[in-house]
């Protein structure tokens, strides 16, 4: 479909597709909704792009995939690719603030960036729909579940405890926020992954994941214990 307030991104990502795989593609726009309806009701398919190899259907832009023996992504797939693509770019990120700093990337301080900065990244997918976040979390949270409004309150606590813990500055009000969340968060997690043996989605990186709960919602939540604990203790030292 290549209309003029429409372009089908996967008919471009189709016709990509099967020039790298070696074909000449001759390609036929569909340039109005009645020339893509005839077409769809024509070859008795529900969905544009369609592509033929040799003169044989093959489907579309998946069908492609799978006809090239590529992988193809359920929308139910369970994925860990966004906590390892935000802990990596924490990490990263945090590597570089300690170069800048201290002119090394071995340094206590990197650690507590890499903390702080995680958690700000994590609350920031929760942030982009906290009603879908809110309710996935109520699936385990013990205080959400005797206290809905705490589900709309967390993603805004680690976020403010994230970037007062990147500053260093307010210890006195981010050490407490984060082994509050935290503490709850490692009970509620440890209760309905390793003791009522449950399979829920992970709420950690917003409410529409496919990230299972358990090892990385934990990690999240001890994390914070631990930096919270830690900054605390360096506080009074």
């Amino acid at each position: 479909m290549v209309m003029d307030k429409h372009t089908c991104p996967y008919g471009i990502k189709s016709k990509d597709l099967l020039e790298r795989q070696g074909f000449a593609v001759e390609d036929h726009h569909l340039t109005s909704r009645d020339k893509t309806d005839a077409f769809l009701e024509e070859h008795g398919v529900k969905t544009t792009p369609q592509s033929w190899i040799n003169g044989e259907r093959v489907g579309g832009y998946d069908d492609l995939r799978e006809y090239f023996d590529l992988p193809v992504r359920s929308e139910n797939e369970t994925s860990y690719r966004p906590v390892i693509a935000i802990f990596a770019v924490a990490a990263a990120m945090a590597l570089a603030t300690s170069w800048f700093a201290f002119s090394s990337i071995v340094t206590l301080r990197a650690f507590e960036w890499f903390v702080a900065i995680s958690m700000c990244f994590l609350a920031i997918q929760k942030l982009q729909d906290v009603e879908s976040f809110s309710t996935m979390f109520l699936n385990y949270d013990l205080l959400a579940q005797h206290w809905v409004r705490y589900g709309y309150i967390y993603p805004f606590a680690e976020a403010l405890a994230g970037i007062l813990m990147v500053s260093g500055a307010l210890v006195w009000v981010s050490s407490p926020i984060a082994l509050f969340i935290g503490s709850i968060g490692v009970v509620s997690i440890i209760k309905a992954v390793y003791v009522e043996k449950r399979e829920l989605k992970c709420a950690c990186v917003g409410g529409n994941s496919n990230v299972p709960l358990g090892f990385v919602s934990l990690t999240e939540s001890l994390m914070m214990v631990a930096m919270g604990a830690w900054m605390a203790v360096k506080g009074v030292l």
